[in-house]
C-alpha cells in the first residue's frame, strides 16, 4: 500500500474573504479602545498612588503603584501584539 503525500500550503490574504477590510477595522478599534482604557487604568493607579504615599496609606499606594505597573504592562502587550503575532507566524512558515 502506496501513501501519496501532497504538500499543504497557506498565505494569508487579508483581501482573502469577503468583510476582510471591516474585520480589520474592528481590530484597529479594540486595539485603540483598549490603549484607552490601559492608559485610564495608568492614571488612576498614578493618582491612587499619589495620593496614598502622601497620607501614609501603605496599602493603597502598593495597590497604586501595582495597577501603574500593570498597565505598562498591558500597553506593551498591546503594543507588540501584531508583531509578536508576525514573528511566530513568521517562525511557523520556517518549520518543517
Amino acid at each position: 500500500m502506496s501513501t501519496l503525500l501532497v504538500a499543504v500550503t497557506a498565505s494569508p490574504n487579508p483581501n482573502g474573504l469577503p468583510g476582510s477590510n471591516v474585520l480589520q477595522q474592528i481590530v484597529n478599534g479594540a486595539d485603540a479602545w483598549a490603549l484607552t482604557i490601559t492608559l485610564l487604568g495608568a492614571f488612576i493607579g498614578a493618582a491612587l498612588w499619589a495620593v496614598a504615599s502622601h497620607t501614609n496609606n501603605h496599602h493603597y499606594a502598593a495597590r497604586g503603584r501595582m495597577s501603574a505597573l500593570v498597565s505598562a504592562g498591558s500597553a506593551l502587550v498591546i503594543g507588540a501584539g501584531p508583531g509578536l503575532v508576525n514573528f511566530f507566524a513568521h517562525l511557523g512558515a520556517t518549520a518543517r
